[in-house]
Parts: C-alpha cells; sequence; structure tokens
C-alpha cells in the first residue's frame, strides 16, 4: 500500500467512525437504567483500523474521530469521557490483540475494549464526581459492554473479510 493509499484508507476509517457516532448520538439509548450508555458501534471500525493498519495510523483513526465527533456535535465533557474511554479501549485492545497469552480473537478484544472504554469513562466521572461510589456502575456496565463488545465485534469480524477481500482486489487492479 502506498503512502497516499493508507492516507486515504485512514481517513476513510475516520470519517466512517465519525459518521456512526454522529448517528449512534442521535439515536435513543437502549438501556434506560443506564443513562448514556451507548452501544459503541463506532468501535467497529476500531476494531478495523487495529487489524488492518499500524498501531499508530489506528491511534490516528481513533483520535481523529474524537476530536471530529466532538466538534461536530459535542461537549467539553463529551470530549473529556470519550478521550479517557477511547484511550483505555484502545490501550486495552491493542494490549489484548499483542500479547498472545491467550488465543483471544477479534470479538474477544473487542469485548475487552468495550469494557475498559466503561473503567475509563467511570475513572474520569469518579474523579469529577471527587468519590468513588460512582464505581459502583462498573458491574453493571461491565455486563452490557460484554454484551455490546460481543455484538460490535462479530460486525467488525465479518466486516473484516471484506475489507480484506476488497483490499486484495484493489491491490491487483493497481499493480
Amino acid at each position: 500500500m502506498t503512502k497516499n493509499q493508507r492516507l486515504v484508507y485512514i481517513a476513510l476509517l475516520a470519517a466512517q467512525a465519525v459518521i456512526i457516532s454522529l448517528i449512534e448520538r442521535s439515536i435513543p439509548s437502549p438501556f434506560f437504567f443506564m443513562p448514556g450508555a451507548k452501544i459503541g458501534l463506532a468501535n467497529i471500525i476500531t476494531c478495523i483500523a487495529l487489524y488492518t493498519l499500524s498501531v499508530k495510523d489506528a491511534g490516528k483513526v481513533v483520535l481523529i474521530r474524537i476530536i471530529l465527533a466532538t466538534l461536530l456535535g459535542g461537549t467539553l465533557s463529551t470530549f473529556i469521557y470519550s478521550s479517557a474511554g477511547a484511550l483505555l479501549s484502545f490501550l486495552s485492545m491493542l494490549a489484548v490483540k499483542k500479547l498472545h497469552i491467550l488465543p483471544i480473537s477479534l470479538i474477544g478484544v473487542s469485548m475487552t475494549g468495550a469494557v475498559f472504554h466503561n473503567v475509563g469513562q467511570l475513572l474520569i466521572a469518579s474523579w469529577i464526581a471527587q468519590t468513588p461510589a460512582v464505581m459502583l456502575y462498573l458491574p453493571v456496565q461491565s455486563i452490557i459492554g460484554i454484551m455490546t463488545g460481543f455484538a460490535i465485534g462479530i460486525t467488525a469480524n465479518y466486516l473484516l473479510k471484506h475489507v480484506d477481500r476488497l483490499h486484495y482486489y484493489t491491490f491487483l487492479r493497481s499493480t
């Protein structure tokens, strides 16, 4: 992949993640008992980036998504919570993918990211509220994170097979 192709691919993934993020914001939360909880559909793109790009480039996709999604419809608190969740999620997904302690699939990596996204956001909430009591939400949010991470992982796994095929055919045409 040439440098220009890589940059275009990063831009396309980031744009898709921003659009998905904005669409998801407009959908009411399916978790009525947990205000602010979302499915995390933009993490489909994060998973694809982790498996098709270098760590540095995948990080760029996540960073661009957070900044643009915040600028296009967020607040400072949105940025703080999103950044903390995304950073911890990205690092945990990367660690699980790279450590190879256990053979963990993309689905397991996605589930890890979902749980740690919640941990990151709750740590910020705990810091802002100046009380560790906020962390009492963690068990419920972890269960939700495992379920949504599973669904996101299945979706990303399915799409990844098609991205690989598309990349293969694009490469054949360009040579």
